[in-house]
């Protein structure tokens, strides 16, 4: 009788129908792709903060090779790497050009729930929109350049229509212009351009960095991927 109490006792300590999990198979069993945060660095990760392998990419919205990375990388890295919450990824602007600052700015207005999303969009419509900003007449340059600093990026985004692929990632048009005025996000991204060359290392986009290391020569997802599958 005793046996059969406690047997009673110790099911109804748990809801009907379901079965004790090991803390450890539930952290597996999480999916780490739902992760998205800012860091103190002035990036965006997503995934498993305390992930063995964190992965930093600096990269850059005008720059090709970053959109060819971005196609190629992201279904596997995500799929295969962050979502098991082996593997963190944290994306850091590094800027080039205003073209570059603009979109980045946008992509940041979007906030963690959706800045990866933007990020995406902007990379896989590059071709379209930088190359409206690329193909500008020299009058239509030097009107832009007239502008005062806080038009000047609006312009630039209603020209590429970077804009409207915010406003339909959900960043309506008002936020955008706060944005795009904002000088603290200005800097901060500028101090990350620094940060970068002069505590990193960093040369050119894209490039990468785990747990903190600058990878040289690994600039695409074939030279990368072994590193990540052997744990960094």
């Amino acid at each position: 009788m005793k046996r059969t109490l406690a047997l009673l006792f110790a099911a109804a300590a748990l809801p009907l129908g379901i079965a004790a999990v090991p803390a450890a198979q539930a952290e597996a069993a999480k999916d780490w792709t739902k992760t998205v945060a800012r860091t103190p660095e002035g990036g965006f990760r997503v995934g498993n903060p305390d992930a063995p392998v964190k992965l930093v990419e600096y990269g850059s919205l005008t720059c090709d090779h970053c959109a060819h990375f971005a196609e190629e990388a992201t279904p596997k890295l995500l799929g295969q790497y962050v979502r098991s919450g082996r593997v963190s990824f944290e994306f850091r602007n590094f800027i080039r050009d205003p073209a570059d600052l603009t979109a980045s700015l946008l992509s940041r207005c979007a906030g963690p729930d959706d800045f990866f999303a933007l990020t995406d969009r902007y990379f896989d419509s590059q071709a379209q929109w930088y190359g409206k900003l690329q193909s500008m007449s020299e009058a239509d340059a030097k009107a832009i350049n007239a502008l005062a600093p806080a038009e000047r990026l609006a312009r630039f985004a209603a020209i590429a229509g970077l804009d409207a692929t915010a406003a339909k990632a959900g960043v309506p048009a008002a936020q955008a212009k706060q944005c795009l005025t904002n000088e603290a996000s200005i800097e901060q991204l500028v101090q990350m351009g620094r940060t970068a060359v002069e505590k990193h290392q960093i040369k050119g986009t894209p490039s990468f960095m785990i747990n903190g290391k600058t990878l040289e020569n690994v600039h695409n997802w074939a030279a990368l991927e072994p590193l990540l599958a052997a744990g960094g």
